[in-house]
């Protein structure tokens, strides 16, 4: 059994409060950067994904973006994407310093797979490989046309301002147990800002047309009845990356490292972490 060391820290980065925690193992033949997804955090990683990689031989590094989890900032707010990319920077650079010497992989669930993506493509970052699970590159459902226009005129006027995200917590399982988690979890919140998510939208369609500029191996996991997050725009980034391949799985939701074919989920990804030699204890 591979020695794993777990600590939590609180810091600042760029001048926020950001907690974070590091899953160490001895001699680690990798180390991982996991960004979570939008409304969540950090630590609804650390029974699944986390031990996934620890037992591969993998460090992981985490941690809770502004706005979300136990990180300061007002819910569901940022000051704009660059914020968002500084902080994957800061997070990538400690990684960096900490582990110079073995290859460095990004992961990141669908608001962290935007923005894993999208640090490299505007190289922020080097890293030697990305793992993009349920990329939030276009949404699956459309927004009502009002609470569209309203929300450019927020972002206009009050890009502080916060509504409800919309996202139904049904569509990120098929496991009940799961769903029930989510629901009761405190440390998730359903708001979201104009400053937000207008950004992140425009940079999910911006990485699809820049997708063919991709140098970094990359793996993309989607389900494909993923009620949240269209899975057909992850279909398009794939077309584009020559670097990429696309682990489509059948009648998955949103969140597969929770649904019931979890097990198919991490299959793919030790196969394909194995296929790039990154070091497997």
């Amino acid at each position: 059994m591979t020695d794993i060391r777990y600590e939590e820290f609180k810091e600042d980065w760029v001048g926020v409060p950001i907690h974070s925690f590091l899953s160490e193992v001895e001699n680690p033949g990798a180390a991982v950067l996991l960004i979570h997804g939008f409304g969540e955090h950090s630590g609804r990683y650390v029974s699944g994904v986390v031990p996934f990689f620890n037992q591969l031989g993998y460090s992981v590094l985490g941690f809770d973006l502004v706005g979300h989890g136990k990180s300061g900032g007002k819910r569901g707010y940022c000051e704009g994407y660059d914020q968002l990319m500084a902080l994957l920077g800061e997070g990538f650079t400690r990684l960096r310093g900490r582990n110079p010497n073995i290859p460095i992989l990004l992961f990141g669930h669908s608001l962290g797979g935007n923005l894993v993506l999208n640090f490299v493509l505007r190289e922020y970052g080097q890293p030697e490989g990305i793992i993009a699970s349920s990329p939030y590159l276009r949404l699956a459902f459309q927004p009502p046309a009002w609470k569209w226009h309203l929300g450019k005129l927020l972002g206009r006027f009050a890009p502080t301002v916060t509504v409800p995200s919309g996202l139904d917590p049904r569509g990120i399982s098929q496991d009940e147990q799961e769903v029930q988690a989510y629901l009761s979890d405190p440390l998730i919140h359903d708001r979201v800002s104009p400053a937000f998510s207008f950004p992140v939208i425009e940079a999910g369609e911006w990485a699809i047309e820049n997708a063919g500029n991709l140098g970094t191996p990359t793996l993309i996991l989607h389900g494909s009845a993923d009620p949240i997050i269209d899975p057909e725009g992850s279909r398009a980034f794939f077309d584009a990356a020559s670097v990429a391949q696309l682990e489509m799985i059948d009648k998955g939701y949103h969140e597969l490292h929770h649904d019931l074919d979890r097990k198919l989920y991490f299959k793919a990804m030790e196969t394909w972490l194995k296929s790039w030699n990154l070091k497997v204890h």
